[in-house]
């Protein structure tokens, strides 16, 4: 009786635990999410130079519907084969432009009112967790590149310095890695 009673619980328990299909996710389509609200996050790309790092910001990107994506310098811009190995089609979905000098875009942000993160490692940065965003505000969040991070211009143009606390050996994450850790903890607190 007891084995039978196993089999009928764990039974349960994979019927409560069964993987959706992608077409019980209820995703939106390109149409769907052009017209959605978006998250006033803006994500600047400074330098980039893995054609895959930029792929996955787009599909993070497009997950928490951010505003729009500027891709800087020698950013590579869609489409590309590369950055669609990784972006799954995001770059159909979140709007995006090229910019070649960072800084200029930062002065234009600036003037619209927008409020520019530099995410780098530097003396009195915020740290993520500290950081709060202000409501009706938009925030423009900078990522450098893989070696060199933010150049040190964009830092100093930058209204804030966000930097990701870090506890082990390595210096810094990846570029993806940080934008999704930064793209949901604001994503968070916008939406509280």
């Amino acid at each position: 009786m007891r084995i039978l009673s196993f089999w009928r619980e764990v039974r349960r328990t994979e019927r409560m635990n069964r993987k959706l299909k992608n077409n019980e996710l209820g995703r939106k389509n390109i149409e769907q999410f052009k017209a959605a609200g978006k998250t006033p996050l803006i994500i600047v790309l400074d330098n980039i130079r893995s054609l895959n790092n930029i792929g996955s910001v787009f599909r993070t990107a497009d997950a928490f519907l951010i505003q729009k994506i500027y891709l800087c310098g020698i950013t590579a811009q869609p489409p590309h084969r590369d950055i669609q190995k990784t972006a799954l089609g995001a770059t159909d979905a979140v709007e995006w432009e090229y910019v070649e000098d960072t800084i200029t875009l930062s002065r234009k942000l600036q003037q619209e009112g927008v409020h520019l993160c530099a995410i780098e490692q530097a003396e009195d940065a915020v740290m993520l967790h500290e950081f709060q965003p202000e409501t009706g505000k938009t925030y423009a969040i900078i990522f450098g590149n893989e070696v060199k991070g933010v150049s040190q211009e964009v830092v100093t143009a930058s209204d804030t310095v966000i930097e990701i606390p870090q506890y082990g050996t390595k210096h810094s994450l990846n570029i993806s890695v940080s934008c999704g850790v930064v793209i949901w903890d604001l994503f968070v607190k916008m939406n509280k």
